[in-house]
Formats: structure tokens, sequence, C-alpha cells
């Protein structure tokens, strides 16, 4: 128990500069302020979806005494998401592949407890997302960082090789990636592919399960510029695919997603029992009814994405003419965009002076660097743009 209190603890320290921003700085006081133009988080500055408010109300009437009960599964939706998943990956997905979970949270702690076992490695790219390295730490694992190369931020799979060891139980990688932007190509794909494949097998001389790919799939579907996407999964047979419906219908708050196994995956149904086992013990990492029961309206609603690329363009446009170096995205709700000042959480701090909040690049690994988030509303980002070119003026006259 005091080893457990004890890695919580070093837990906390390490998200400290995340959760004290999130719970303790300007914007955490100020957060739900009209004036306040929020690009920190992805979250919905407008009204929710009609067809998502729809499905919702529709699926939340009862029909039966059960409607409520306890539902480990529903069968109905999982053979939605599995034709889904064969029509976009040309893999013969069945519904008994597909688990419902929480949000890509939920799935990704789920499928992390039902591989890993104390004492196992467990790659990850950064920059990250937030909780990547303390959700691997958390059960005993090894976090293994994979630095990516700016400005491009292509997926390395050199530097993966360098990193595989016989302790290497899982790679966990994020495409469209948090925060870059970029989309990994079928070429990158397969570079990596060709580094695991090498790497199971290895591991099968060693009489061990190969080396399981968790791909993050979270923004597949807020793409730009006429971009696809390629699945991992397409390019290496022992993958998760992990998947939510919050980005999609920009509704975080709904955790509705899925894990969904490869049908190519080894030990497939000793996988599929390890992980409902998981899902109960991690406190059920099941969503509820409702939502389960809905993903069939919920596969067919989409967010406006070709507005999201719009502002994308007209952020880019605006703050590249004020003078700020912009990493345009290929996809997700975010952009990166480099201090003016070395210190980004003095200039966040200057921004928010202008009524204007941004996360800094810090907690991303990216430090030097803010991120902006494009699910602000057109509204937000016009009463924005005077505040972010007051800032960089203010920067540069010191």
């Amino acid at each position: 128990m005091q080893l457990a209190a004890r890695r919580i603890t070093a837990l906390q320290e390490r998200l400290r500069p995340l959760m004290d921003f999130l719970g303790h700085s300007e914007y955490a006081r100020r957060s739900g302020d009209p004036d306040v133009a929020d690009f920190v988080l992805g979250n919905p500055q407008e009204m929710p979806l009609q067809g998502l408010v729809d499905a919702v109300q529709h699926h939340a009437v009862p029909q039966n005494k059960n409607w409520f009960a306890y539902a480990f599964h529903n069968h109905a939706s999982a053979e939605v998401v599995a034709r889904s998943l064969g029509a976009s990956t040309g893999l013969p997905f069945e519904a008994d592949d597909v688990l419902f979970a929480p949000g890509t949270f939920g799935g990704l702690a789920t499928a992390l407890r039902g591989l890993v076992d104390p004492g196992d490695e467990v790659i990850f790219i950064s920059p990250p997302w937030f909780f990547y390295e303390s959700m691997i730490e958390v059960l005993g694992a090894t976090p293994v960082r994979v630095k990516l190369q700016a400005p491009r931020f292509r997926l390395d799979a050199n530097a993966i090789r360098a990193a595989i060891t016989p302790r290497t139980r899982a790679v966990l990688v994020n495409s469209p990636q948090n925060p870059t932007g970029h989309v990994y190509t079928r070429e990158e794909l397969n570079a990596l592919a060709d580094v695991l494949n090498a790497a199971s097998s290895e591991a099968a001389a060693r009489q061990k399960p190969p080396v399981v790919l968790i791909s993050d799939e979270s923004y597949n579907r807020v793409l730009f510029d006429g971009r696809t996407f390629v699945s991992p999964a397409v390019a290496y047979p022992h993958t998760f695919v992990l998947y939510t419906y919050g980005k999609q219908l920009l509704a975080p708050g709904e955790r509705i997603g899925y894990i969904a196994m490869s049908p190519r995956i080894e030990g497939r149904a000793e996988l599929r029992e390890s992980l409902r086992f998981s899902q109960i013990v991690g406190g059920w990492q099941i969503p509820n009814n409702t939502l389960m029961r809905a993903i069939p309206d919920l596969e067919a609603i989409s967010i406006d994405v070709g507005a999201i690329q719009r502002r994308r363009d007209r952020l880019h446009a605006e703050l590249t003419r004020m003078g700020y170096e912009v990493m345009c995205p290929e996809a997700t709700f975010y952009m990166m965009v480099r201090s003016p000042m070395a210190d980004e959480w003095a200039f966040v701090d200057r921004l928010a002076q202008h009524n204007v909040f941004v996360g800094p690049g810090a907690i991303f690994e990216m430090p030097g660097h803010f991120r902006i988030s494009m699910t602000a509303s057109d509204e937000m980002v016009t009463r924005a743009l005077p505040g972010f070119k007051a800032a960089i003026a203010s920067a540069r006259a010191r």
C-alpha cells in the first residue's frame, strides 16, 4: 500500500503543472466568464448537435424493465461499429471484437490493464496526450518515451526500434496526433509495422506474446484538406483500435467510445476475455446503456469539419500576419504556435491579460509553444484577434 501511495504521489507531482493550470490558475478562476476567449481545451463553445440531442432523448425512453439494468455490452451497436471498421480498413472485424468504453480515456485504461504486468515496458510517442505516461506507470509498467522531431513530427520507426527491449509489451501511437495535428502516412505505418513484426518474431522465439500496437484514433474523422486516414491496424496485425465519439460530436462529456481488436491479432479469444475482465475490475469501464444503444445513430452524425478547417485557415493566416510562427495542423482540433517569448508560461499570462486563454506547451512536452483549440466559435476568434496582436506587440517591445 505504501508503495502504491508513493507511486501516486510521484505521478501527481509529474502532472502538477497541468493540474495547477486547470485548477488553480487565472484560467481556472475565470472559466465560464463570458468576456474570456477560451482556446484551452477541445470543449464546445456553441450549442450541441441536434442529432446528438435527438439520439440521447430517443434512446433514453424505456421500452422494457431492463432498459437501465446492468449491461456489459450491446451486440447490435457493436455490429454497426464492426461494419464501419470493416469498410474503412478492409479487415473482417466482428461484433465480439468491439468493447464499448467511456471514451478513449476509459478504453486506454482497460487496454493497458488487460495487457501489461508490472515491469513490462510500453513505448509512447512525444509530444503526447497529457495522461499517457501516468496511465502506464500507475499499473507498475515502465513508460518509454520516443520523441518525434520538429517541424514535421513524422513517426520515427528507427527511434521506436531503438527503444524496444525484451520487456516491451506494447507501443502506443496517436494519429491524427494531438497536439501536432500530423496524420501518419501509410509509408510511416508500414515502416513501424516492419519494426513491430521483427520485435514480435523475437518475442515468439522467447515464447512471449507479440508486441501489441495500441492505436489512439480519437480524431480520425476530423481531417482537413481532403486527407484520408489509414488505421495502423491495416499495416500491423496485433493492433487495438481506440476511438471516442466525443470528437466527431464535439461532446467530450458524453463518454462513449470503444476498443476494437484487429481480427488478425494473436490470442484473440483470450484477449477478449482479458479486456472484459479489465473493464469490470477497473471500475466498470463500460458506458451507460443509453449511449451504447445510441451508437447506430451517432455513427452517422458529425460536427461541420469544414467549419473547423475554415477556422484553422483564418487563425493561421491572421496569426502569421501578426508575426507568430504557426504549425498548420493536418487534422484534430488543435494548432501549435511558437511563443514569441522563451518562457511560454509568461506569454500565456500575457495573453490572459487580454482575455485570451491558451494551453502552455510544456504540458504537452512542447516547451516554447502554446496550443490553440479550434473548437472556439468564430465570434470568439474575432474577439480574440486584437488580444493576440497586442500580446505579441508587447512581447517584442520588451
